[in-house]
């Protein structure tokens, strides 16, 4: 009878998640191998062939792609750093104030990002363009002479990834901070652990996977955000996404674009894999 009941429930249990299964299995399983697929196709005018050749896999590698890739991971590896360095002091203070200060300043810091990005980031062209509002505040307080050029350079750039992103970060480790009992931090300080120890040993342990759900994502739409560098940064920094788009509309080379997909996804995923890789005393 208990038997009966079991089977009856995992069939019901099974069921149920057909639906999402259904779903994975269209709408994220079937565009990625589509799109695998199409990477080891031949392109044929603005069209493809089913024709196998890894010549797209060899241009991938070549000198300009691998530059490319290389200055894309340079800006992944600096916006996220920063993100860092702002978001999880922040969520990790907004965590532990009061709880309606917390959940005012949670608000607060999320409600700017209901308004879409490319509206706040030509926010950021006002402030860096010449003569705008940043060049002002500087010479108004002496500290320039004459208009700088910062809009269309690397580091406005690094400024729109880091403003995009930073609530990934904030989000992640706030939420981790947010369940962390005080009380293990008390009784650290109380065994004779002074601040910086008590926070080494006790906050970042277990504030560990929030801090890590933050870099991933904000280390993986950094490599293709190619709307930011197209804004802010002018035709002067080339990512990995731009180069996608450009493949994609101008040079309608769908095979090369695929494979220079695949690579960024193989490349992000190991990422991923390494940085949300348990330490060996948690497994």
């Amino acid at each position: 009878m208990k038997n009966g009941i079991r089977k009856r429930k995992a069939a019901l249990s099974t069921l149920a998640s057909l639906p999402l299964y259904l779903f994975t299995l269209v709408f994220v399983l079937g565009p990625l191998i589509l799109m695998i697929a199409l990477s080891f196709s031949t392109r044929d005018g603005w069209d493809y062939t089913s024709v196998f050749t890894l010549e797209n896999y060899a241009e991938v590698f070549s000198g300009m792609y691998l530059k490319t890739f290389a200055e894309s991971l340079e800006l992944a590896l600096i916006s996220t750093i920063l993100v860092v360095l702002i978001g999880y002091p922040f969520g990790l203070a907004a965590a532990m104030l009061p709880k309606k200060m917390s959940r005012f300043i949670y608000t607060m810091q999320v409600i700017p990002y209901w308004v879409n990005s490319l509206l706040r980031l030509y926010g950021w062209i006002i402030i860096f363009r010449a003569n705008g509002l940043l060049d002002k505040l500087l010479m108004a307080v002496g500290l320039t002479s004459e208009p700088l050029k910062l809009l269309y350079t690397y580091p406005a750039v690094v400024v729109g990834m880091v403003y995009v992103l930073l609530p990934f970060m904030f989000t992640s480790v706030y939420q981790v901070a947010e369940k962390l009992d005080p009380t293990l931090i008390e009784a650290s300080r109380d065994l004779g652990a002074g601040k910086i120890k008590a926070f080494l040993t006790v906050t970042l342990p277990l504030t560990r996977p929030g801090l890590a759900t933050g870099i991933v994502l904000t280390f993986i739409p950094s490599m293709g955000l190619f709307f930011i560098a197209s804004i802010l940064g002018g035709n002067k920094v080339v990512l990995v996404g731009s180069l996608i788009e450009e493949l994609l509309m101008k040079s309608h080379n769908k095979p090369g674009a695929a494979a220079l997909a695949s690579v960024l996804m193989l490349l992000t995923a190991a990422v991923c894999a390494l940085l949300l890789r348990k330490p060996k005393h948690e497994r």
